[in-house]
């Protein structure tokens, strides 16, 4: 569907990603069983709802096709949000990641960088 997703992860799990060669996921994640990530429209709104607040964020974009079947597009459960959400329903291999970026938290407002919607 979209040639790139996006997921939120906090400075310290991206490190620790970084030494283990792949992400693994949040609390958030082991919870649902699989990966949360966005298309970059449902970028700003995903961080507002989940992230808000949280100061220490990176941006992962990952190549969608090297993740391969892993990648589901399904409605988020419970959710009043329109369109299908990328879920990944295995590690996150670094090798997919085509840009990571922190994301600052300034005057409450998380600033992405300018070509995400």
């Amino acid at each position: 569907m979209e040639r790139f997703v996006y997921t939120l992860v906090r400075a310290a799990d991206w490190q620790a990603a970084l030494a283990a060669g792949e992400y693994r996921g949040s609390a958030d994640d082991a919870r649902d069983g699989f990966l949360h990530f966005s298309t970059a429209a449902q970028l700003r709104a995903t961080a507002a709802k989940h992230r808000a607040g949280v100061a220490d964020l990176w941006m992962l974009e990952a190549d969608a096709a090297a993740l391969g079947a892993a990648l589901r597009w399904e409605a988020a459960s419970g959710s009043s949000r329109p369109g299908l959400f990328p879920h990944l329903y295995a590690p996150l291999p670094l090798a997919a990641v085509v840009r990571a970026v922190a994301v600052p938290l300034e005057g409450g407002v998380h600033r992405f960088p300018d070509d995400i919607a």
